[in-house]
């Protein structure tokens, strides 16, 4: 993953937060509120402070998986995520249900649901649902459907979704097949799947996953960060089902 967190600051930063009153338990890691522009709009963004973060008291994250090297990554804004975010602002909602899969900050979902949409945000990290509320707070925006999804592990997901997308989330080569397994239990049988990816070598890996469960695909190349035009590498994956695969 490659961190842009200085590049689409629209604000100066407004705090950064760690141990302060010794009365009261605070997170052992620190954050910092900026002003982002997320899918054309500026928003208010928390996010964690850098990628040296790291605070597991009571081995939840440990438990899940979730290394201490990979452990900040859920909280950092990404470029792809950015991409992710600028394309749903323009998708047609409709009554469509909408799934995030490995939201981190859930940048994509906040656009979507900014924009009156029916989504749920997804991740398996144990912080994830804590920074959403506190930038759905920062922004005045409702509370929002929140699940946690582990792809390796059953998940309390309600029902199936008719568009599915996420940023980033094939940097693993187990990926790919995990997250294959995951939309086919989750998608409905006419559905949509749109993947950012910064051009990591797992694609192809989930191509062929996509079309063993009938989506066909389609891509485009994306070559800058939308709104600030500064150089990002990557592609726009977009997977359609038109009908049940039997």
């Amino acid at each position: 993953m490659t961190d842009a967190a200085d590049t689409r600051r629209v604000g100066q930063q407004v705090a950064v937060h760690g141990r302060a009153d010794e009365n009261e338990h605070v997170p052992g890691y620190q954050v910092k509120i900026e002003t982002l522009m997320v899918g054309g709009v500026e928003t208010v963004i928390r996010s964690l402070l850098d990628r040296q973060q790291f605070d597991d008291p009571l081995g939840v994250a440990r438990a899940l998986g979730i290394s201490s090297a990979s452990w900040p990554l859920f909280g950092m804004v990404w470029p792809s995520a950015l991409v992710l975010a600028a394309h749903l602002q323009q998708v047609p909602l409709d009554a469509r249900r909408v799934l995030e899969v490995g939201c981190g900050l859930a940048l994509a979902s906040m656009v979507v649901h900014r924009r009156g949409g029916n989504v749920t945000a997804s991740d398996h990290h144990p912080l994830t649902e804590t920074f959403l509320l506190e930038n759905l707070r920062l922004n005045a925006m409702a509370p929002m459907r929140y699940e946690h999804g582990d792809w390796s592990a059953p998940n309390p997901l309600p029902g199936r979704f008719d568009l599915i997308v996420g940023s980033d989330v094939l940097y693993d080569r187990g990926q790919p097949e995990m997250l294959c397994a995951f939309i086919a239990l989750h998608a409905e049988p006419s559905a949509e799947v749109v993947i950012v990816d910064p051009d990591r070598g797992n694609r192809a890996a989930f191509n062929r996953g996509m079309q063993a469960l009938g989506f066909a695909r389609s891509e485009r190349a994306v070559r800058a960060l939308p709104g600030s035009g500064l150089a990002y590498k990557g592609r726009l994956l977009n997977y359609v089902r038109a009908e049940a695969h039997g």
